[in-house]
């Protein structure tokens, strides 16, 4: 389906704009057109690749600040092959031990969050401090050799930015800033502190994590994947930015696809933006191409007296999806009063298996209480629906992975809208190949 009308976006003049987010239009990189291996996708060796030179090096999510608010919480989290114990301290500060039990290498803990005086191993009772220090091992007299002489659970790098928790399996990783730079500087004006958890769960997917990735940093599969969207978004004039490691997209909401004919009314889920904005859509007589600069004049006019603030963010941002990418796992929708998370983590051994975090979080209005957390679920892809879209993504893709199995199957042949997989497959083989870079040969 071809666009079928032109369709001018207004938006924010990088020059107007001086603070907050930056709108301006980063230069697009050049990669060349060649198609992508899909052996990437299915090798068991490259996933070895991944895990020496990726997973091992870079800042991962560990969780939400706020759920370790007292001394003893925890949050137990899996990456790969690894499980880490990521621990408030009796002095309030943070930090991550391998979630391990030096003895036989029993794991201490399940995934989650939880509360721990101290962390007792459940198979032979040896027991250590909040800090990962040994506190007391049964019968140390029998063992001839006498305690492990570390004497601790090995620690690992932590670190905190955006109310969110960070931890990484490298110890000589960098600072965690100069590595998510420059997205603090985009990302702060939403304070995702004042945002709770409504949703957190984990879809086990018959596909690998990059397929995931790939599904949600590209809108050209939304005419197809997603026809229901494009009644109140803009899936074709879209901002491409692609940085150092990390990229974004810039999606219109609150107005129609210029792949589809304008209709006579509002749509209903344009209806339900303006609802939600505070606006009576029966009410509205200007034209629907006016929707979203009046969504965005209103809530600019009305934000104070809702409870929400709105004083860092441009105009866009009230009603846009402005769409990121933290390198290498992390996909992120975010508007003005939520924001999405997504986390594609591998599978510990089969590069065709993923795990697809969803994560939830809703702006909370000044003065209102703060919604219980939700109890974190886990489940094969098809036991329940996850919603529509999400739905739609988790269907294809593991007929994707499928796919890119076939003998016939010569690469993934991407367009200009797509640039963003191309730029994530090129930082990845900065870390994969290292400073030489992929050689021919390389997949």
């Amino acid at each position: 389906m071809d666009v079928k009308r032109k369709q001018t976006i207004v938006r924010v003049d990088p020059s107007t704009w001086t603070q907050g987010t930056p709108v301006n239009k980063a230069a697009d990189p050049t990669y060349g057109n060649e198609p992508i291996s899909a052996e990437r996708y299915l090798s068991p060796d490259f996933m070895k690749r991944e895990w020496e030179g990726l997973w091992s090096k870079v800042w991962l999510l560990g969780g939400r600040e706020s759920d370790i608010a007292e001394p003893g919480d925890y949050i137990c989290t899996n990456i790969g092959k690894e499980s880490v114990l990521i621990v408030r301290q009796e002095d309030r500060t943070i930090r991550a031990f391998h979630n391990l039990c030096l003895h036989r290498g029993n794991r201490l803990r399940a995934p989650g969050v939880g509360h721990a005086t101290s962390f007792r191993c459940n198979y032979h009772a040896w027991d250590y401090r909040l800090d990962g220090a040994i506190h007391h091992i049964p019968d140390l007299h029998t063992f001839p050799q006498g305690a492990p002489p570390c004497g601790r659970i090995p620690e690992l790098p932590c670190g905190t930015w955006g109310s969110f928790v960070w931890f990484s399996l490298n110890p000589d990783v960098e600072p965690l800033l100069d590595f998510l730079n420059p997205l603090p500087a985009h990302l702060d004006p939403y304070h995702f502190e004042r945002m709770a958890c409504t949703r957190d769960l984990t879809v086990e997917l018959d596909c690998n994590w990059k397929t995931s990735v790939d599904a949600f940093i590209e809108t050209y599969h939304t005419q197809a994947t997603h026809k229901q969207l494009l009644w109140y978004l803009d899936d074709f004039n879209v901002q491409i930015d692609c940085y150092d490691r990390h990229s974004r997209y810039l999606v219109p909401f609150g107005c129609i696809s210029p792949r589809i004919t304008l209709p006579p009314s509002i749509p209903p889920a344009i209806q339900e933006i303006m609802r939600k904005a505070g606006m009576d859509p029966a009410d509205y007589d200007e034209p629907i191409t006016s929707i979203r600069r009046d969504v965005q004049k209103f809530k600019r006019a009305n934000g104070a007296t809702q409870g929400k603030d709105y004083s860092e963010l441009n105009d866009d941002q009230l009603t846009d999806d402005y769409h990121y990418l933290i390198f290498p796992y992390l996909s992120l929708n975010i508007h003005a009063d939520d924001l999405w998370v997504f986390r594609h983590r591998p599978h510990e051994t089969d590069p065709n298996k993923m795990y697809f975090d969803i994560m939830t979080y809703d702006l909370v209005p000044r003065g209102e209480k703060w919604p219980t957390r939700p109890v974190h679920a886990t489940y094969k892809h098809g036991d329940k629906s996850i919603g529509l879209v999400l739905d739609q993504d988790a269907t294809n893709m593991p007929n994707v992975q499928k796919g890119m199995q076939s003998s016939a199957f010569q690469g993934l042949w991407l367009g200009n809208q797509e640039l963003r997989i191309r730029h994530f497959n090129a930082v990845l083989d900065k870390y994969v190949y290292g400073p030489a870079g992929r050689q021919p040969g390389d997949i």
